[in-house]
């Protein structure tokens, strides 16, 4: 695909149509769906494992209540109607990574349906939405909705409902420890019957980063209502893409193509696009899609056919006998009610409202639940709202810098305490060190767990703002540089700053540059 067009080229002539389906394990449970077994992520094989999960003669499955607990509070964060009445079916299929031939899943009505998610795009990814070209704020298309700094995308979720995960298939031999080429392969039954919860939207995603951001927005929501770890480097929140193209301004859809292996936000953006890019080019050939199952390749950036669907599976869907239909009662829906904590869109009004912050600062702060957590503790430090938008500045742009550059880099209990983070805010507000200076004593709070004041002193770092003394400092410089004075002052404007510089070295680095090239100017017109 060397002479591929680029996406946003593409995505001119043809609207991508994207649905995602989202994976998420319960893994803040102590035990299996329908079994007694501890969950346990990275135990030694087949150690977490019954007659139930199993799968042996005569076992028989007992439903979990706080998974059901556990879902019903994911539909109720995600706007999903609750169906009071629903069961479980078995979903038929022969393979190792379910012992008992067969998962345990929802039929057609699930514990939530008919659900809904509005997030916000901005930055680079407004590009990517081609539809959206000429609309001011406020002005609507389609499902999406303009503001000042992008767009809301508001997108349908067609269901979440329960079923168990399978096992783990490790394959022996080869290449990439992958089946083709194996020699033979293991099974590890710890996972198998652990809670999982699958979340479908609708079609209504048109870019590859409104995918993204739809699950970023999904994973903040699980975590705040503290039902899975939502790690998807291990695997705990797994996602698979559906996507097909069509003509713009036509209304029929194309053939889809599944994309597995998406294990990162920065994987599914890319696996779409590469995806989008490449049925533009076979369309554009005279070719045909298939509808197909492909693997997303981070290591070559494309996207390989795993296996070409040309039937539905049969899975011989039918009720699970063994467990009972479900009769969720109001009482019991309302007690989960009680337990939804604070959504990321209400901790994003509140400090809209609360603090002042734009949405631009209010939606990055919440990205993280540590760098919102840590932003709550620092104001509570401040006790001012003056101080609110330096503290996002800096939690967005150095802390979040520092949490990405080092994986091991725990907020929460490192060196950089909120009040730490407040104090040096403080002094910066009040021109003790320059920003520059900033970015040092950051640094060096984590690295020395010193507080900022002291950095400041030992280092011998506190700005010189007595505009008397600065005064002096420049009619020196000017004295001594008559020349540079002359020809600034016929035009060569850059010499400014050759003037802060010198003042600058007079003052060993400690004179405060605001206040030194306001003074300059004056002096110098």
């Amino acid at each position: 695909m060397s002479s591929v067009k680029a996406l946003e080229e593409v995505l001119k002539d043809w609207e991508a149509v994207i649905g995602l389906e989202i994976h998420a394990e319960l893994t803040t449970l102590d035990t299996k769906m329908f079994c007694g077994c501890k969950l346990e992520h990275g135990a030694a094989p087949n150690t977490h494992t019954c007659p139930v999960c199993l799968g042996l003669p005569g076992a028989l499955p007992v439903p979990n209540k706080a998974a059901i607990e556990s879902i019903v509070l994911a539909g109720l964060a995600t706007n999903c109607d609750i169906e009071k009445h629903s069961m479980f079916y078995r979903k038929n299929y022969m393979y190792p990574d379910m012992a008992k031939n067969f998962q345990t899943t929802q039929g057609p009505i699930a514990f939530c349906m008919r659900g809904s998610l509005d997030f916000e795009v901005d930055g680079a990814g407004v590009a990517e939405r081609i539809d959206v070209d000429g609309l001011g704020p406020g002005e609507s298309r389609g499902n999406v909705t303009m503001t000042d700094d992008g767009y809301v995308a508001h997108v349908g979720i067609t269901r979440i409902h329960m079923e168990e995960d399978a096992g783990k298939m490790v394959h022996i031999g080869g290449d990439e420890g992958r089946i083709a080429g194996a020699t033979h392969s293991l099974v590890d039954y710890n996972r198998a019957g652990m809670p999982l919860i699958e979340l479908v939207t609708e079609p209504d995603l048109r870019t590859p980063e409104e995918a993204r951001l739809f699950m970023e927005k999904l994973r903040q929501i699980y975590l705040a209502i503290g039902i899975s770890d939502c790690s998807m480097e291990e695997g705990s929140m797994r996602c698979d893409g559906n996507v097909s193209l069509r003509r713009r301004g036509t209304a029929q859809l194309g053939t889809k193509t599944e994309l597995k292996n998406m294990n990162s936000f920065k994987n599914l953006h890319d696996g779409l696009a590469f995806e989008i890019r490449r049925q533009a080019e076979v369309l554009e050939e005279g070719g045909i899609i298939y509808q197909e199952t492909r693997h997303w390749d981070p290591t070559a950036k494309r996207t390989i056919v795993m296996r070409v669907k040309e039937t539905a599976d049969d899975y011989r869907l039918f009720p699970e006998p063994d467990l009972a239909p479900f009769d969720l009662s109001d009482e019991f829906i309302e007690g989960v009610r009680t337990r939804l904590p604070e959504l990321p869109d209400q901790k994003k009004r509140r400090y809209r409202d609360a603090f002042g912050l734009s949405a631009y600062d209010a939606r990055h702060l919440i990205e993280h639940r540590a760098t919102a957590d840590f932003f709550e503790a620092a104001m509570a430090c401040a006790n001012d709202v003056s101080l609110a938008k330096p503290l996002a500045n800096l939690v967005i742009n150095d802390v979040t810098a520092r949490m990405n550059a080092d994986a091991d880099f725990d907020l929460a209990s490192s060196p950089l305490t909120p009040q730490r983070a407040c104090d040096l805010v403080k002094l910066l507000a009040a021109d003790d060190i320059s920003s520059k200076q900033g970015k040092e004593v950051f640094a060096a709070i984590i690295d020395d767990d010193a507080d900022p004041a002291a950095i400041v002193e030992a280092r011998g770092m506190r700005q010189v703002s007595d505009t008397a003394a600065i005064e002096a400092v420049i009619d020196q410089v000017i004295a001594e540089n008559a020349d540079a004075v002359e020809r600034y002052r016929a035009g060569n404007a850059k010499l400014i700053g050759f003037f802060v510089g010198q003042c600058m070295k007079a003052m060993r680095g400690q004179g405060n540059p605001k206040v030194i090239n306001r003074i300059l100017a004056q002096k110098l017109k």
